[in-house]
């Protein structure tokens, strides 16, 4: 018995195994090679690819084209070379329009700081009706731009407006806020400030309650107060979010048009003050329809966007922190 035992165990696997059933062929495992699990990848992507290829690239790829044409009253177009780039830099509203986008976007950043002071006040323990201030301060976020502007421009008149009548109260005379070239740009910028911030408040709630609990406890044992916690410990960890929300806010202020459109029109007063390259690019491509001149504006929004968000990531590594 002890023989038949040592002579089993020293037999080759292949000798053990000759006696039993094989598997059947239909049933037999196979193994998946690396190359056939790429398919699903791609099945997953491809909507998005084609999308990013059919609504981003190629209009990218075709205005840039369009930008050496010109275009004809009656369609059709002919290769004139740098022709468009050449007048575009000596169009004398260019840069009345980049100042303009300029201010607009300086102006807008500054519901950053808000947003974030907001943001640090909705996560504070123990306040109440947190779900309600977050869902009052996200109701712009989801209004239609056209519902925003007309009230807006209710709120601004200059006769019945109730901006006015609150100044009025503290014996502040008020004026036309979006037909002085004066005030008309800020009116708008601060519309803008209003119709981001839920969305940015969101994003830096998110930011906040990631914040570990035991990096404010730890502070709070060495007797830091409040102001110091949140300028040397939530500041610094908020900064990723705070990065996200410069970039994506300096890139939706550089494209603004929505808001100057509606609540301006196109015979106000102040649209030389308040004209941005985006508005530039509607009066050249859809009014005097010079669509090769529309598409040199807006190759050269695409080069600013795509300069200032670099210098962004650069400057990034200065002042954020990922740890």
């Amino acid at each position: 018995m002890t023989d038949l035992i040592a002579q089993r165990a020293a037999a080759p696997i292949s000798e053990l195994d000759r006696g039993r059933p094989s598997a059947a062929p239909g049933r037999a495992r196979r193994r998946r090679g690396p190359g056939q699990s790429s398919w699903w990848a791609l099945l997953f992507i491809g909507p998005t690819a084609v999308g990013i290829l059919a609504f981003y690239l190629w209009p990218t790829v075709r205005t840039f084209f369009m930008s050496f044409t010109e275009s004809g009253p009656f369609g059709g177009s002919e290769f004139v070379g740098l022709d468009n780039y050449v007048r575009l830099a000596q169009d004398p509203e260019l840069l009345g329009a980049l100042r303009n986008t300029a201010i607009y976007t300086v102006v807008a950043l500054i519901g950053i700081p808000l947003a974030v002071g907001i943001a640090a006040l909705l996560n504070t323990a123990g306040l109440r009706g947190r779900g309600v201030y977050r869902t009052l301060y996200f109701i712009p976020v989801v209004t239609m731009p056209a519902a925003i502007a007309l009230v807006w421009r209710m709120i601004y008149n200059g006769d019945y407006g109730v901006l006015n009548e609150v100044l009025g109260v503290f014996g502040i005379e008020g004026k036309s806020w979006l037909t002085d070239p004066n005030t008309a740009l800020i009116a708008i910028a601060v519309v803008g400030i209003w119709a981001g911030l839920g969305s940015n408040i969101v994003i830096f709630l998110a930011g906040l309650q990631g914040i570990p609990d035991t990096v404010m406890e730890a502070a709070d044992l060495d007797g830091a107060g409040p102001v110091r916690k949140f300028f040397s410990i939530t500041i610094p960890l908020l900064s990723p979010s705070i990065f996200f929300v410069s970039v994506i806010s300096v890139i939706g202020a550089l494209q603004v048009f929505d808001l100057i459109y509606m609540m301006l029109g196109t015979a106000n007063p102040a649209m030389p003050n308040t004209r941005t390259i985006v508005y530039l690019f509607y009066e050249a491509g859809f009014i005097d329809n010079e669509k090769g001149y529309a598409a040199a504006i807006a190759f050269l929004l695409l080069i600013i966007i795509l300069v200032l968000t670099v210098v962004q990531f650069r400057l990034q590594k200065k002042w954020v922190h990922y740890e």
